[in-house]
């Protein structure tokens, strides 16, 4: 669609429909493929597509790619491209298997950096310190006490976000999980339910959280304490909007020390420390 106006054919290539409509419009002749990984590399084994002119390599959201899984797809396909050829890579956070990427990949290459965020004013913070194997008692006890319009809860990895999904469900909390490894229909789903309303709580990991963009939530809970202070302002970022106000609520273990001074720091005050009476 950013396209439309400048006069190149481009073609959409993405899994779940017909290749041969692809195939037909490939055989006309584009100047611009916009691409999933996976369908790419079926295209480029079937044949109907042809890597050898290609001038410039975009790797988009490397990041979220890398959580869903496509990252030796895309290994793959740059074992297609043998010649010269401009790369660049975009991606939200730079964790140690992207920077292997880059490594890997890129030649001599220039960083670029855009902007440096803050936490928005309109957003409360408080921390409970808690055990472990605790949190999930203690988060069905806060959503029960706490007054929510929708919910978004942050956990560290997709299997820890499946299962406090369904130990919500299970305790009577219309809840969905969203992790980087679902299929496109029940992420759509969830998506979907989460937006209408039909899921008042979602759990989803940072990368699979990407790209939400639901006015209604009142709060975020980090289930697991962000690893950086960019990943907690990012996920806190998605409540507080339009002039409405949120709360950030996180917990937080005896190993999370270090992190919460520099979440303090980055708050410019102490992050208030609460409890659940009985």
């Amino acid at each position: 669609d950013l396209g439309g106006q400048t006069g190149l054919q481009g073609i959409a290539i993405y899994g779940g429909v017909s290749m041969e409509q692809q195939t037909r419009q490939l055989v006309k002749g584009v100047e611009i493929i916009a691409a999933c990984p996976g369908r790419l590399l079926d295209h480029l084994w079937k044949g109907t597509v042809d890597l050898s002119h290609l001038e410039v390599l975009v790797i988009d959201e490397a990041d979220r790619m890398f959580d869903m899984g496509f990252l030796p797809s895309i290994r793959s396909i740059l074992q297609c491209i043998l010649h010269r050829r401009q790369t660049l890579l975009f991606s939200a956070t730079i964790p140690g298997d992207i920077r292997r990427l880059v490594q890997e990949i890129l030649h001599d290459p220039v960083t670029v950096q855009i902007g440096h965020s803050v936490p928005a004013t309109t957003v409360s913070h408080a921390s409970y310190p808690v055990k472990q194997h605790l949190k999930t008692a203690l988060l069905k006890e806060l959503l029960s006490r706490t007054k929510t319009e929708s919910v978004l809860i942050f956990t560290r990895t997709k299997h820890r976000a499946e299962r406090v999904a369904q130990q919500l469900v299970r305790a009577g909390f219309r809840a969905a999980s969203l992790q980087g490894n679902m299929p496109q229909s029940k992420r759509q789903a969830a998506l979907d339910g989460f937006r209408n309303g039909s899921f008042k709580i979602l759990v989803a990991t940072d990368i699979a959280a990407r790209g939400i963009d639901v006015l209604e939530i009142s709060h975020v809970v980090n289930y697991d304490i962000p690893d950086s202070t960019d990943t907690y302002i990012h996920r806190i970022g998605r409540t507080g909007r339009v002039g409405k106000t949120g709360d950030a609520f996180t917990f937080v273990t005896g190993e999370d020390t270090a992190m919460v001074h520099s979440l303090e720091l980055l708050l410019k005050k102490p992050l208030e420390r609460r409890t659940l009476q009985g």
